[in-house]
């Protein structure tokens, strides 16, 4: 982000040296406890000193095409104060054009300071407009890559799941209604979504889905449940009987 005014790095504590990289290349490196992605974001934003802001994932990027037509936007009168942004999918050696990925757009990511507040939502966090000018769109694509590897994945959908189940707190649910949104989730992106024209990668975008849908909902029946191990008295040595040697 060489072209940007200041880049702000919102980070949790990690361990892998993004901080140190980060603040090294000149980015300015704050420390947010996390408290779900939807506090996140809304503290990241406060850090901000500037009128616009561009959110980045870490697993997105910017591309020179969008580069110029956010500068282009900021420099004249800009006729929204909120912009979604499209995005391209990068997945097992391809790029994605259906499984619901493509287009693909999260919150709004280019907006004023003061015109965008996010949800608290742990996961997913929704958005709510603080202007009455509609959002816009921005013509051009960044790149999104979600996963480097298959082991990400599975990482991420057991975060995801976990704390997707904490949104579903105040929701009775069954395993078999787990089990039926999960089937809904895999047909909706492999089939209703076309994510088999998407060959491999289509299915497991679709297989992935299935899963962190199913434990979502099977986490929040185990909480639900409160499963307990069965009891069991203390042993004692009976009278008589000798030790193992």
């Amino acid at each position: 982000m060489l072209w940007a005014d200041e880049v702000v790095l919102a980070d949790s504590g990690s361990t892998d040296g993004t901080a140190q990289i980060a603040a090294a290349l000149g980015a300015r490196v704050v420390q947010i406890p996390f408290e779900g992605f939807g506090d996140l974001r809304n503290q990241a934003v406060a850090y901000c000193t500037h009128d616009w802001i561009f959110s980045l994932d870490s697993d997105e990027r910017c591309t020179q095409a969008v580069r110029d037509e956010i500068l282009q936007l900021v420099a004249k009168q800009a006729p929204h104060d909120a912009y979604l942004v499209p995005r391209r999918n990068f997945f097992m050696g391809r790029w994605i054009k259906h499984s619901g990925w493509h287009p693909d757009f999260r919150q709004p990511q280019l907006f004023r300071k003061h015109a965008l507040r996010y949800t608290r939502d742990p996961v997913h966090e929704g958005y709510e407009l603080l202007t009455a000018r509609p959002v816009g769109r921005l013509r051009n694509a960044i790149w999104q890559i979600p996963f480097r590897n298959l082991e990400e994945v599975i990482r991420k959908m057991n975060r995801y799941s976990t704390l997707g189940a904490q949104k579903l707190a105040h929701r009775r649910v069954s395993m078999g209604g787990a089990l039926a949104h999960a089937a809904w989730a895999f047909l909706r992106h492999y089939v209703f979504k076309l994510g088999v024209l998407d060959g491999w990668a289509g299915f497991v975008i679709a297989l992935g889905s299935f899963e962190g849908t199913f434990y979502r909902y099977a986490k929040r029946y185990e909480s639900q449940q409160a499963w307990q191990p069965p009891a069991q008295a203390a042993l004692k040595r009976e009278n008589g009987v000798q030790g193992a040697e």
